[in-house]
């Protein structure tokens, strides 16, 4: 890889690494606007869960039932019928236990997508980081390469480098863009549980 085109490369995931979509968000890296919570009026139009919203926790067949309905490994045809399955045998209950497991899902997957959305940044800052260190080190090796006379073998060492260094960023890079779509995943299976709950109440 030639000098010039790997100072271009630095130079445009410099830029690319600064950008952010929402001025509010400098280090949020996702094409996705942040929504920093769900908000409980987006995702649930049943009755006030009023106390269900800590007494969920108490519950050990809710806490159970929760842990596995957020799980993204469970695909959501079964986490739709386990609810189904839950609120069918609660009988005289099942309002109570409708609320406390609307509670408990509203409470994890809204703490899921936080640490999802944390790492993320943290992640965009790290890259942000790179690209600088990246397009340091191309003007360092454009600068070696014009000195006269030339030591051919520190131009190989950093040009390696440079390559390597690029390489990692464009793998993280492309492991962002992958994670960007876990909180809209995250939405959306909230969601569709919450309609499933508020369906079986009716």
């Amino acid at each position: 890889m030639k000098v010039l085109a790997i100072a271009a490369l630095a130079l445009a995931l410099s830029g690319t690494a600064a950008r952010a979509a929402d001025p509010r968000y400098p280090n949020w890296p996702c094409t996705q606007a942040k929504v920093p919570e769900i908000s409980l009026a987006a995702v649930w139009a049943g009755p006030a869960l009023d106390d269900a919203e800590t007494r969920w926790k108490n519950d050990t067949k809710i806490t159970a039932l929760v842990a596995r309905l957020s799980a993204r490994k469970t695909p959501i045809d079964e986490a739709e019928k386990l609810v189904k399955d839950f609120l069918a045998a609660s009988s005289a209950d099942k309002t109570t236990n409708a609320k406390l497991l609307f509670a408990g899902l509203f409470e994890t997957l809204n703490a899921q997508r936080s640490q999802v959305m944390n790492g993320l940044e943290r992640v965009s800052r790290k890259q942000r980081e790179a690209a600088d260190k990246i397009r340091e080190e191309a003007i360092q090796l454009q600068a070696l390469q014009s000195a006269t006379p030339r030591d051919e073998a520190k131009v190989e060492a950093l040009s390696n480098e440079l390559i390597w260094k690029t390489r990692i960023f464009e793998d993280r890079n492309k492991v962002v863009r992958f994670v960007c779509e876990v909180p809209t995943a995250i939405d959306q299976r909230l969601f569709a549980l919450g309609r499933v709950i508020q369906q079986e109440m009716e």
